[in-house]
């Protein structure tokens, strides 16, 4: 059976029953309607075919637009072929007032009667829709006279809802007595399913027969075209997707079927069509809020409103037009209810006879509606996109105020498009070069290339108002000092505080900043800029703002020059001075980082919370991305190694951008860390180191990627790596391990190699730096590895000093109130160290390197403490590494385990139980750390460790698993060797 057959034999067994009924002198019309492509003319074929076999005459006529000027056209078709027709189709029309009983119509009747009187008569009359008004006047009044003759009228005429209201049927006027009328339904989508897999002849996924069913909308034409279309690319192979464009359809039945439907549904159903198949074109992607091109304005009514104003239809037609339109299939409810094409494919298909130039005009008046209506920016702004330039004000406003929403929610894409389409619109200069300079800062950091900077560059010829000239100017020396241009970069600077910042001092400082900041990409020229920085400060600190003298406080902690006490106190008095908007951030961010140097952890990560929400993201700044980075350094800090590799971004380089990111020299070490070296090695193997940008990024790079290769055993490729970082640093004058413990690392390499000599005279010189700095970290790091390549008693005591000064930072703040603003403490052999936040990622090796100095000099029970001590921490933090480390060492110095149990309460340590105790007392977090002055991050750490070890998941089973735990402990297992 055909397609256009499928489910129609209810109509063919009507038609019969009816062409029997006429064979007995008692004729009537069956009328067959039915939307396009339903199959109306093969249906009237078929029952013109079964009338014949059963011995009736069929005579035929099929109606076109192209001949309703030429009177009774269709009836001349259907009597071509009788005796008689040739006189009565050349006869001259009636002369006017002809009887009705002599003029033609009545003599077309005696000529259709005199064919009856031969033999029974089937009148096929197809699309009588389109027949000229003359033939439809005789065939309604051929159906009156028909009830007592041997003649079956069969006519098909189009029935479906239109913008444009139809003519009035051919049945209007006619008694239902005289009429069997059948309405042609679209195809059931197990019928169309079975029709697809039948044209293949073999099994078909499931998936692709449901696309094809779709894009065939119920309707046989449609489907017939397709399977036409996909007949050339059945292979033995599984059939490919179906596309979502007709371009790749050969020979292209399916879109010549689609213009066929909108031909016969009318200019302004088509122009409806068209604008919905646009509106659904902009919503491509399912996931997508489907809202944005309605503008969140609903459905129904509303999408209905915008439709008819983009095609310029009436509005109150539009809403049943889509209706009827899902009824037979072409249409689907789309998320949230709104009507969209049942396929891609079908989509594309209304669109494609659509030029261009009338595209863009419906999605202007889309735009216009949707602003008028109140609709949302962005939707707005999202019909913009596809509009040709409007040359108005409001269109430019919807664009930048799109570009704001889309940068508030992280959206630099779409952002980026909003922005260069307001380009295309009027707008001042001084304007302009704002928007130019947030769109080439958005370019070039949403894929780390030189295509922002011409943006730029533009937007820095452009006048403007000097406060926005310095972000312009500040933007584009980030962007190049990044591309490796750092002197370019501050020549920018100058030649904008030389020429345009007259009279605006504290404009003037913003920018002298942003230079000495940008110099950390060249260590020449950052020499250069802090001797001229520090030589200004000490004549007029005034002139350099407290941002400029947050900068020489950061210079002078990394070059050794002062401690952590001092240089804390001096941010802390510069914060709370009067700052300029623009100069804050750099304030912010310098001080962020001096804090997290001085293990002030807490502090650091409010002063980055403060700067990045001072921060427009969508401008290039050079603070913005130490903020980040600065953040990310205290995640490292804390050894919070999920949190680091958390990003995906971390893990793999980042396109457009050939050098290392701060993130992802981090997360190389928190791979390592957590004992996957092999992804660590495929990342780290994702660089080429040989001739990047000289950065502070690529010094932390160098750093991760000698960890690595320290781990994997390969202290050699290590030691050059720690030492080619060192050189970039003291390029720098970057002498202090505040940033990178590059001594430290290289004499560990050193003790490896052999080379005790040369590991002790580097931890000595880390020892010195350390001890100017005075913080718990760089002590404790310094001590241990000075300990260890020290050896002997001496080495021990070294060990048992760095355990003192970091525990005090781990777990110091139990045993004693923290200070807001901390001074240096003194420990029993002297060695100052200020109240700091955790650095248990130090303290875990300096207990192993203890472990393994108490076991060399024989004391082994006391050794087996700190190891197990070091495992356990290991375990908490998730230190994959340094808990085998422990392990081994345990081993190394004969304890039958190796190391406490990690699971059930007698894994919990002093601090975990004393914490969980109290969170089952129902105290929140914050109550457990201010009575026992903690950090609010300690107290979250130790409590998801025991949430752990007690296999609970809630706050509320602690009280139970506590109970339980006592009820069971029995008394302590051996450990002795």
């Amino acid at each position: 059976m055909s397609v256009a057959l499928r489910e129609r034999r209810e109509e063919l067994e009507l038609v019969a029953a009816e062409a029997e009924r006429a064979r007995a002198g008692a004729g009537r019309l069956v009328l067959l309607r039915g939307a396009t492509g339903t199959g109306r003319t093969a249906l009237l074929e078929a029952a013109a075919e079964q009338a014949e076999a059963a011995g009736m005459r069929v005579l035929r006529a099929r109606c076109s637009p192209d001949h309703t000027s030429v009177p009774f056209g269709a009836v001349f078709q259907l009597l071509a072929h009788g005796a008689g027709f040739d006189s009565a189709a050349g006869e001259e029309p009636d002369p006017p007032g002809t009887p009705p009983h002599r003029g033609r119509p009545a003599r077309l009747w005696r000529l259709l009667r005199s064919y009856a009187d031969d033999v029974p008569l089937l009148v096929a009359v197809d699309d009588v829709h389109l027949a000229d008004e003359s033939s439809r006047r005789w065939l309604v009044e051929a159906v009156r006279r028909i009830d007592r003759l041997p003649v079956l009228m069969v006519v098909t005429e189009r029935s479906q809802y239109d913008i444009d209201p139809p003519a009035d049927g051919l049945v209007h006027a006619l008694s239902p007595a005289l009429v069997r009328t059948r309405t042609l339904a679209p195809l059931s989508a197990g019928s169309a399913a079975e029709l697809v897999r039948s044209a293949l002849g073999r099994p078909v996924p499931a998936e692709w027969v449901d696309d094809c069913v779709r894009a065939g909308a119920g309707s046989p034409l449609l489907l017939r075209a397709l399977l036409d279309d996909l007949g050339g690319t059945a292979t033995e192979d599984a059939p490919a997707a179906l596309p979502d464009n007709c371009a790749a359809l050969y020979p292209g039945s399916y879109a010549a079927a689609v213009s066929w439907w909108l031909d016969s549904a009318g200019p302004t159903t088509t122009e409806v069509a068209r604008a919905l198949a646009a509106l659904d074109d902009d919503e491509k992607d399912d996931e997508k809020d489907e809202d944005s091109a309605s503008g969140g304005g609903g459905h129904g009514d509303a999408d209905a409103g915008l439709l008819a104003r983009m095609a310029g239809a009436d509005p109150a037609r539009v809403p049943g037009w889509l209706t009827a339109m899902t009824g037979l299939g072409l249409l689907r409810p789309g998320p949230g209810g709104r009507p969209r094409y049942a396929h891609p494919l079908l989509r594309d298909a209304v669109l494609s006879s659509w030029s261009g130039a009338l595209r863009q005009a419906a999605h202007h008046r889309a735009a216009e509606a949707m602003l008028r209506r109140g609709d949302s920016a962005e939707a707005v702004a999202g019909q913009l996109l596809r509009s040709a330039p409007v040359g108005e004000a409001w269109a430019t406003g919807v664009l930048l105020d799109a570009a704001d929403l889309a940068v508030r929610d992280d959206r630099s894409d779409d952002a980026v498009a909003f922005l260069r389409r307001a380009l295309d619109e009027p707008m001042p200069d001084a304007r302009r070069s704002v928007v130019l300079t947030e769109l080439g800062s958005l370019e070039y950091a949403t894929v780390r290339s030189t295509a922002g900077i011409p943006r730029l560059a533009e937007a820095m010829r452009l006048p403007g108002l000097p406060r926005d000239r310095v972000r312009a100017a500040v933007a584009l020396g980030t962007a190049l000092a990044r591309q490796g241009e750092a002197r370019t970069a501050i020549d920018v600077l100058r030649g904008l505080e030389d020429e345009h910042l007259t009279g605006h001092p504290d404009l003037v400082r913003t920018v002298q900043t942003a230079s000495a900041l940008l110099s950390d990409h060249d260590p020449a020229t950052r020499r250069e800029v802090y001797r001229w920085l520090r030589e200004t400060a000490e004549r007029s600190p005034r002139l350099v703002g407290t941002a400029g003298q947050a900068l020489l406080v950061r210079y002078e902690s990394t070059a050794g020059l002062t401690s952590a006490a001092s240089a804390m106190r001096r941010i802390r008095a510069l914060l709370a001075q009067p700052a300029d908007p623009l100069a804050e951030g750099f304030l912010l961010g310098t001080a962020a980082a001096v804090a997290q140097w001085a293990d002030q952890l807490d502090e650091a990560e409010r002063l980055v919370r403060r700067g990045l929400a001072g921060q427009r993201p969508s401008l290039l700044h050079p603070m913005h991305l130490a903020l980040q980075n600065v953040r990310v350094d205290i995640a490292a800090a804390r050894g919070a190694y999920a949190e680091l590799l958390a990003d995906p971004g971390a893990l793999s380089p980042v396109a457009g951008r050939p050098d290392p990111a701060n993130a992802q020299a981090h997360a190389l070490i928190a791979l390592v860390e957590t004992g996957r070296t092999e992804e660590a090695t495929v990342l780290a193997d994702g660089f080429d180191l040989q001739n990047p940008y000289d950065s502070w990024e690529l010094n932390r790079f160098l750093y991760a990627r000698g960890v690595l290769r320290a781990a994997t055993g390969d202290p050699a490729g290590a030691l050059g790596d720690f030492l080619e970082c060192g050189r970039h640093q003291s390029a720098r004058d970057v002498v202090s391990p505040v940033v990178t413990p590059w001594r430290t690392a290289s004499a560990e390499c050193h003790l490896a190699l052999g080379r005790p000599r040369q590991a002790l005279a580097l931890a000595e010189e880390e020892l010195r730096l350390a001890t100017v700095w005075n913080t718990p970290r760089v002590l404790g790091r310094a001590l241990r590895v000075l300990g260890t390549a020290t050896g002997g008693r001496r080495g021990l005591e070294l060990t048992d000093r760095a355990v003192r000064i970091l525990r005090q930072g781990a777990d110091g703040a139990s045993g004693g109130t923290r200070e807001s603003a901390p001074e240096a403490t003194s420990d029993r052999d002297g060695i100052a160290a200020p109240g700091g936040e955790p650095v248990e990622a130090e303290l875990i090796p300096a207990l192993i390197a203890q472990g393994r100095r108490l076991t060399a000099v024989g004391e082994r029970a006391r050794a087996r403490e700190a190891l197990r001590e070091a495992a356990e921490r290991a375990e908490r933090l998730g230190a994959v590494r340094m808990r085998a480390s422990a392990e081994a060492a345990l081993r190394e110095g004969g304890a039958r385990r190796a190391a406490t149990a990690r699971t059930g309460s007698g894994s919990l340590t002093a601090s975990e139980r004393r914490i969980a105790e109290l969170a089952a007392q129902s105290r929140t977090n914050m109550e457990i750390a201010e009575l026992l002055h903690l950090a609010r991050r300690t107290v979250e750490t130790h409590l998801t460790s025991a949430y752990r070890k007690l296999g609970i998941r809630r706050r509320a089973e602690l009280g139970a698993a506590l109970t339980d735990a006592g009820s069971r402990s029995g008394p302590p297992e051996d450990t002795r060797a």
